[in-house]
């Protein structure tokens, strides 16, 4: 049976992974588009910096962004002091988090789907008189929209099954950051394994259900 904590904690694994893909969709598009069309020599420290999740183990991230975070730390400390919130053991802390680990997932498909549009479509749109703004928007935007799908696929999916830098920079606090991994973690510890496999078994159903309609719209468009 679940619980009215375990439906909680799924739908806070949700808004987490929405919203956090949704911030690297904005973040890494202008990103993604600079190292698809740069030339510059120091372009691989930037690629090495994104992707940089992929090989670092989370919770060595999340000690990091724990100390950059928190009261004492640099990004914690200018945030207080212009009135903000604490960043550790938040939702606010969940999302930077979560923002900063799936970056990879994001920005290489849309580098990609980028370095593989055709110089000559924007070149031609340039002659019909596009300024550079509406010659991205209207022109290479839409042709780089599989590997927006595929972004937000992976982007998504990589934050729903995000455990230590949650459980690094969140906690464990009910309906703040107790995000759906961290209550299967629960159960598992306190040998309630009835209750852990009702929640991942919910979760992979939700999860398989989401993704096969959005691999079924991504086929649809193609």
């Amino acid at each position: 049976m679940i619980s009215y904590d375990d439906w909680r904690a799924i739908s806070l694994t949700f808004e987490l992974a929405l919203l956090s893909t949704l911030i690297l969709i904005v973040i890494g598009t202008p990103i993604s588009w600079w190292l698809s069309q740069t030339k510059l020599r120091f372009k691989f420290l930037v690629e090495t910096l994104v992707a940089l999740p992929l090989v670092l183990p989370p919770t060595v991230l999340g000690f990091y962004l724990l100390i950059a975070l928190g009261p004492d730390g640099v990004v914690g400390k200018t945030v207080n002091a212009l009135g903000g919130p604490n960043l550790i053991f938040s939702f606010s802390g969940l999302v930077i988090g979560s923002v900063i680990y799936s970056m990879p997932f994001v920005v290489q498909p849309l580098h990609h789907a980028f370095s593989g549009i055709d110089k000559r479509a924007g070149e031609t749109a340039a002659i019909f008189g596009y300024s550079p703004l509406k010659r991205f928007f209207y022109v290479l935007l839409p042709l780089a929209k599989g590997g927006y799908f595929s972004a937000f696929i992976l982007g998504f999916a990589h934050t729903l099954g995000e455990f230590g830098i949650v459980l690094m920079i969140g906690g464990n606090i009910p309906g703040q950051t107790q995000v759906a991994s961290i209550s299967i973690y629960n159960y598992v510890e306190t040998l309630d394994y009835e209750s852990a496999h009702t929640l991942s078994a919910l979760l992979l159903a939700i999860s398989f259900t989401l993704l096969m309609l959005i691999y079924a719209i991504k086929n649809k468009l193609r």
